[in-house]
């Protein structure tokens, strides 16, 4: 098996509203897509919406369950600055602040939000990782 993660899909509560937060609030470039999913291109991979039900019916699993699902995803960027104003944008377009960027243990500068549907997004500030020049299509 090749090292890779070809797609993340994250099955939500109110597809309409959670690709509403990711196309329009957090500015994620939408595909082309059916009406039952929604795909966004990332660099490298892809993030998909589904809803839940079904994500969980397609798994052959209940979609029963709360609490922390014991994972976080990770956007990497490329300034202190950055970082605040990814969580900024986040939290004005529905997001709720987990945590506020501060400096961390590790050398960085990091903060966390939680979308719509309660998926724990790091941003984070790394300055021994590249990630490439900054985004500034707003």
């Amino acid at each position: 098996m090749q090292a890779r993660i070809s797609m993340i899909t994250l099955g939500v509560r109110d597809l309409p509203a959670a690709t509403r937060f990711y196309e329009q609030g957090l500015g994620l470039p939408r595909m082309a897509s059916p009406p039952e999913v929604a795909f966004f291109t990332l660099q490298g991979t892809w993030l998909a919406l589904f809803g839940r039900e079904a994500l969980a019916a397609d798994a052959g699993v209940t979609a029963t369950g709360s609490g922390f699902p014991a994972f976080s995803l990770a956007h990497n960027v490329t300034s202190e600055a950055e970082v605040d104003r990814v969580l900024q944008q986040a939290t004005a377009a529905g997001a709720a602040l987990v945590k506020p960027g501060q400096k961390t243990g590790w050398g960085g500068y990091a903060g966390y939000f939680r979308d719509p549907d309660g998926f724990l997004w790091e941003v984070a500030h790394n300055p021994h990782f590249w990630v490439g020049p900054p985004d500034t299509s707003g």
